[in-house]
């Protein structure tokens, strides 16, 4: 047999190997513990996530399984974790979408990269609510822009940090209104509120479901969202979009494990997932109760959406000026 034959059966033969074994892997997956890493404190939406996998993966595979946080530093501490662990699938990440979209414009050096990762599916889109202290004299988007226009650099508002969604949707609308609003920038979404509440700055834009409480009880104006279209649960609020049109402001939420993931493991967990998204009763004490929309789909899905999101976000961090060092 010639050379070239030898090396044929050889390739041949390592390929079946390979297939072997990755189906030999996804047929005894998980044997093990599963890590979940969430990249913030506990009581949080990525933590709510984490929690609520790792139930339902207890509950259907009998897999022990640990929601372990790893907050600090917009995310990297726990990205760059994940980047260094072995691709077998016990461990896994919950990636907010700052993680791969935003923090590779705001730092100047990052110590993880998206081809250390393998996606396995979205999971939640939370759009945010625009909300106004009730001293500020507008009552829509309008109104607001025209104010805005009225006293340029007199009008502040919250974030929850310097590249935040809150920072980012904030100067992505400032960009699209031709409005000049002042950023304050606080530890978290709770003290900005506070401060929108007490009248120490004059708007900010929080999740929808953060929002609903404060609005319910009239301690603020809730004026518009930052969904492509209606939604559902709130179809008497009109978008932003229906005054600028093309404007969304919303943050997600992915399921990530380390690069070189076997693809069976990768399709085990992610009808898992579907599975648990597909319920109805997940979907109405969960998803609805939150105003949390499913984003679940196939890990090229995932990709896609990153790849189409960060070229977006860097123009806005590049004509804002935002850097953190």
């Amino acid at each position: 047999m010639k050379a070239w034959l030898y090396a044929a059966a050889a390739i041949v033969c390592l390929a079946a190997t390979a297939t072997a074994t990755t189906t030999a892997l996804a047929e005894t997956y998980p044997s093990k513990l599963i890590t979940i890493i969430v990249p913030a404190s506990p009581g949080g939406v990525t933590d709510m996530l984490g929690r609520i996998l790792a139930k339902q993966f207890i509950a259907d595979w009998g897999a022990e399984t640990v929601v372990e946080n790893k907050p600090g530093a917009n995310n990297q501490i726990a990205a760059e974790y994940i980047a260094h662990q072995p691709g077998d699938g016990y461990t896994l990440f919950i990636g907010p979408e700052t993680t791969f979209i935003v923090n590779p414009s705001l730092y100047a050096h990052l110590r993880y990269d998206f081809k250390d990762f393998t996606p396995i599916t979205g999971l939640v889109s939370i759009y945010h609510a625009f909300l106004l202290n009730p001293a500020v004299p507008a009552n829509n988007v309008k109104e607001l822009i025209a104010l805005g226009k009225q006293k340029p650099g007199q009008l502040n508002y919250g974030t929850y940090g310097v590249g935040s969604s809150g920072h980012l949707n904030m100067e992505l609308f400032k960009t699209m209104a031709g409005v000049n609003f002042v950023p304050v920038h606080y530890k978290g979404a709770t003290p900005a509120l506070q401060d929108v509440i007490a009248g120490h700055i004059q708007m900010m834009f929080i999740s929808v479901g953060s929002a609903m409480p404060q609005w319910k009880a009239g301690r603020v104006k809730f004026i518009a969202d930052g969904a492509p279209k209606r939604m559902k649960l709130l179809p008497e609020i009109p978008t932003i979009a229906e005054t600028v049109p093309g404007f969304v402001a919303v943050s997600w939420f992915g399921l990530f494990g380390p690069a070189g993931m076997p693809p069976d493991v990768v399709a085990k967990i992610n009808g898992e997932v579907r599975k648990i998204f597909a319920d109805p009763s997940f979907q109405k004490t969960f998803l609805d109760a939150q105003y949390f929309e499913s984003i679940v789909g196939s890990p090229e899905e995932l990709t896609d959406r990153i790849r189409t999101e960060e070229p977006k976000w860097r123009k806005v961090i590049e004509e804002a000026h935002i850097k953190v060092e």
